[in-house]
């Protein structure tokens, strides 16, 4: 005699999808008699003259009226006086240099961040706790001190 293809766990899903599907039904169904019942409509929202969300119509009365030429669409165009002239040479101190392996590591004075050096990149020989110009350039792993001068 053969057996029955339909195990017990999976009695129990079918049952428990056909009671998930009956409660959907039901829910649509309220949903539908709650919106025939109490119609209204498209809610608004209105922007008073201080540019905040209200629901109520704003006061004709604190009404700003706006020149269209006056607005303006896009960056303003820069002049010459606008620029501030860039110095690409910083000035740092060496809190690290390993002469052996040919690296080390200078902070900057202005903001204090910590930048990587090789020998590659010197000028003038460095030591720790010297003072130090140099500049920037992208690196692999982030900025690197690069054209590095001893003050």
């Amino acid at each position: 005699m053969a057996r029955s293809q339909q195990t017990y766990s999976k009695g129990e899903r079918e049952k428990k999808r056909l009671k998930k599907q009956e409660e959907k039904r039901k829910k649509k169904e309220a949903r539908k008699l709650s919106s025939n019942e109490n119609p209204q409509g498209i809610p608004f929202a209105y922007v008073d003259h201080l540019g905040n969300l209200v629901d109520t119509p704003p006061d004709p009365a604190n009404k700003i009226k706006v020149d269209a030429d006056d607005i303006i669409l896009g960056i303003p165009k820069r002049e010459e006086g606008d620029r501030e002239p860039f110095d690409p040479v910083r000035k740092g101190k060496v809190s690290f240099f390993d002469t052996s392996k040919g690296f080390g590591f200078i902070i900057d004075t202005e903001n204090n961040e910590k930048y990587f050096t090789h020998v590659s990149g010197l000028i003038d020989e460095i030591a720790e706790n010297d003072s130090v110009s140099f500049e920037l350039e992208k690196g692999m792993k982030g900025m690197n001190a690069v054209r590095v001068k001893q003050i």
